[in-house]
């Protein structure tokens, strides 16, 4: 009785654990309703808005919006852009959500389309797109 009181509390401790760990993928809708902590690790995926990416005089950093056609999210990353990125594309991101709603992202990653986002991203940009 007492190893399956272990082996219990073992699985528990190693599911916590892995819980803290898990990047969940969010839309600029979603991530607006959440209630996140600044500073949280986050992962952000929508489309590039249409006339948003602004690149710094150096050329190293770019702004630009990730929008599911309902919301959008402002993106600040300093670094070496994806070739396949452009505006009207599909993207996943990954960084730091500041306290002004701007995501700083570490990583950008780009497909020519939908397909590379995770289908349940799809999904509900999809649903949130036509009102369901």
């Amino acid at each position: 009785m007492s190893l399956i009181f272990i082996l219990g509390t073992a699985a528990g401790l190693i599911l916590y654990a892995l819980k803290q760990n898990i990047n969940l993928f969010y839309t600029p809708t979603e991530l607006l309703q959440a209630q996140l902590n600044s500073g949280q690790a986050i992962r952000l995926g929508g489309y590039v808005k249409n006339h948003s990416v602004h690149y710094n005089n150096s050329g190293q950093e770019v702004n630009f919006t990730i929008t599911d056609r309902i919301n959008e999210i402002k993106i600040n990353y300093a670094g070496v852009l994806p070739n396949l990125f452009r505006e009207g594309q599909s993207v996943v991101v990954t960084g730091n959500l500041n306290s002004q709603h701007v995501l700083i992202a570490n990583q950008v990653l780009a497909k020519h389309d939908e397909k590379y986002m995770p289908p349940s991203i799809a999904k509900r940009i999809e649903q949130q797109h036509h009102g369901d």
